[in-house]
């Protein structure tokens, strides 16, 4: 009879082979970073797999071998050491968690997000006069907005960057946390109110995908979607001339306006964009009147300087008396 967990193996296995058709993106994408990122699982996957499969095939082994019915088996039921074993059993789980330790220690340095390619792909290494396109993202209830500095031009819910050039995202958020995530082109990093996360990435071939938050936001989160493209370079040029053209300017009115609450938002293109715009949202004061967080910070910091200044004389004189005061024994009271 064969044993209920290889039954079980053989059922799954056709279910296995339909999912092999599956557009699984995150294993294939055609970013460089999420490429190396796709390789790590792949390779802590086959490390892990070198215990898994042998002890689950044991597994079964040892049920049949070792059944009610089959006499033949061995019977030792005071047998309870075996170096050799011991060896096997600790020594190697302890090489592949060392394996899994260095590989994953030098990837999590060579793919951090704030630091910059050093390639394009394994076989082009980028230039150090080369220059990263500018990207900055905001995430809003519940949409997209990309500026692109450098151009003067905006978008809501699109995002377009040239293929084999390298592409810098500055990353903030509204109101709530959420995160951005192309699963083409390179990992996730979150987007906070008040901060500005880096993400450095590059695309290596002309592709059509979305992106999307994967932290949840809110009643809109399911929808916050956003399209994405990947362009040759001639192509990029086009669409950029085509946004300016368009018209439009984003600016700090319009972009109060775009942030109210919405689901569903279409595309939405600006050919023009304020250039303080992307920092006023970071310091949360696009409202006429509003102070930027880092001007009250700048302001605080100032404010205390003066404060310790005064309280502290330059000559020290205060904390020589008041030393004395503390050593100088008190003298005994005349009657």
């Amino acid at each position: 009879m064969i044993p209920l967990t290889v039954r079980r193996g053989l059922f799954l296995t056709p279910l296995l082979a339909a999912l092999a058709g599956c557009n699984t993106v995150v294993m294939s994408p055609s970013g460089d970073i999420a490429k190396q990122q796709a390789d790590l699982i792949s390779v802590s996957v086959w490390l892990m797999m070198l215990i898994i499969v042998p002890v689950m095939i044991l597994i079964a082994v040892f049920a049949w071998r070792y059944r009610a019915s089959n006499t033949a088996a061995k019977y030792e039921p005071d047998w309870d050491h075996s170096t050799k074993l011991e060896l096997v059993i600790w020594g190697a789980p302890l090489l592949i968690i060392i394996a899994l330790g260095l590989i994953t220690w030098i990837s999590t340095h060579k793919l951090d997000p704030y630091r910059p390619l050093d390639r394009i792909d394994a076989k082009h290494p980028i230039a150090a006069s080369t220059k990263p396109l500018i990207v900055q993202v905001v995430a809003m209830d519940w949409k997209w907005l990309f500026i692109y500095p450098e151009l003067g031009i905006a978008t809501v819910n699109e995002l377009v960057t040239p293929v084999n050039v390298p592409v810098r995202f500055k990353i903030t958020a509204t109101s709530v946390m959420n995160a951005f995530y192309v699963p083409e082109l390179a990992g996730m990093v979150y987007a906070m109110p008040s901060m500005e996360t880096t993400l450095n990435a590059v695309q290596n071939k002309p592709v059509v995908a979305k992106g999307l938050s994967t932290n949840y936001s809110g009643a809109g989160f399911s929808d916050m979607i956003f399209g994405y493209r990947g362009v040759p370079q001639a192509d990029f040029d086009k669409w950029v001339e085509s946004v300016k053209a368009g018209g439009g300017t984003l600016n700090r009115n319009d972009y109060l306006a775009l942030e109210k609450p919405s689901v569903k938002e279409p595309v939405h293109r600006y050919g023009a964009v304020d250039a303080d715009l992307y920092q006023a949202v970071l310091n949360r004061c696009v409202a006429p009147g509003a102070v930027c967080i880092n001007q009250q910070m700048s302001d605080d910091a100032k404010r205390a300087a003066e404060m310790a200044s005064k309280e502290t004389p330059k000559d020290g004189k205060r904390q020589v008396a008041q030393a004395e005061i503390c050593v100088t024994p008190s003298k005994p009271s005349k009657k």
